[in-house]
């Protein structure tokens, strides 16, 4: 056999290889073990602490290029959120695309619970410019930063922002983020307010991140794909509800958890590929340095 053509493999079939390895897990899920870390726990921890009608925000600070990370986090935090009864807040102040994000989130996981009331139980207050401008001004009322939801409605009637008038009435605001977006409410809203602070971000932005929670200006850290996979099984652990949810073949493809499947299998076939072709280059003598 000459061992040089396998140092020459067509291109495409280490895509088509990497293809399957792909399909493999999302076809038939696996399940690989996952282990729930601290950084995680702490958010998990902070919602179970809450009492019904207490009230929280989740800010889509995140466009179309992190929903594949961000996406499955949101579903679950807002399916924990919506199981014990606590009133949800959603805004975004991205403007890339976060109030799509959310209008599609929220939409289809509410559609699950019949109880839910809009503008009692939860509310899309939509997209805010102004950045730390508008974070700053929700301190003194939510309602004139928002005078109207996401879909036009005034928001003076809603019940909801009757109650939850500005940050004295948030037990915790949860940044779904990408960029910086995350550390100004650290910044500001922790550090100004007091309010605690949750982010959940994309896997390259976790480590800086890290920093913040560290020093206590933030309570939990959810990063990629791992954080949103390790949400999913506490909830898994704690609540049959969650099993019953995530054992669904459909909700099973999008969730962190298949994600981390798909992705630990494309890693090995990745470093298969590496280990071999290397082999392949000192098994047919070439030189060094060529």
């Amino acid at each position: 056999m000459n061992l040089k053509k396998l140092l020459y493999i067509d291109r495409r079939i280490i895509y088509l290889v990497v293809a399957i390895g792909a399909l493999i897990p999302i076809i038939r899920p696996i399940g690989l073990p996952v282990e729930p870390t601290d950084p995680v726990i702490g958010l998990f921890d902070k919602l179970e602490s809450l009492s019904p009608g207490d009230a929280v925000i989740i800010s889509y600070d995140y466009g179309p290029s992190s929903e594949p990370e961000l996406n499955p986090m949101s579903s679950a935090i807002l399916r924990h959120c919506f199981q014990r009864e606590i009133k949800v807040l959603i805004m975004a102040v991205f403007p890339l695309g976060g109030v799509n994000m959310a209008i599609r989130e929220v939409e289809r996981i509410a559609s699950e619970f019949e109880d839910l009331e809009y503008g009692v139980d939860y509310v899309n207050l939509g997209y805010k410019d102004g950045g730390q401008a508008a974070m700053k001004a929700l301190a003194v009322s939510i309602r004139d930063v928002f005078p109207a939801d996401v879909d036009g409605n005034d928001t003076s009637t809603m019940p909801i922002l009757m109650e939850v008038r500005n940050y004295d009435d948030v037990e915790v605001v949860i940044s779904l983020a990408t960029g910086i977006i995350g550390e100004w409410w650290a910044d500001l809203v922790n550090a100004q307010f007091g309010v605690p602070v949750a982010v959940g971000c994309t896997a390259v932005s976790a480590p800086k991140y890290y920093a913040f929670l560290r020093s206590g200006q933030m309570i939990a850290v959810l990063g990629g794909l791992k954080g949103a996979s390790e949400y999913e099984e506490l909830l898994k652990r704690n609540f049959d509800w969650a099993r019953e949810v995530y054992s669904d073949p459909a909700e099973m493809k999008l969730a962190a958890t298949t994600g981390m499947d798909v992705q630990a299998i494309v890693h090995v076939i990745i470093i298969v590929f590496i280990i071999f072709g290397n082999i392949m280059y000192f098994a047919t003598g070439k030189e060094k340095g060529r």
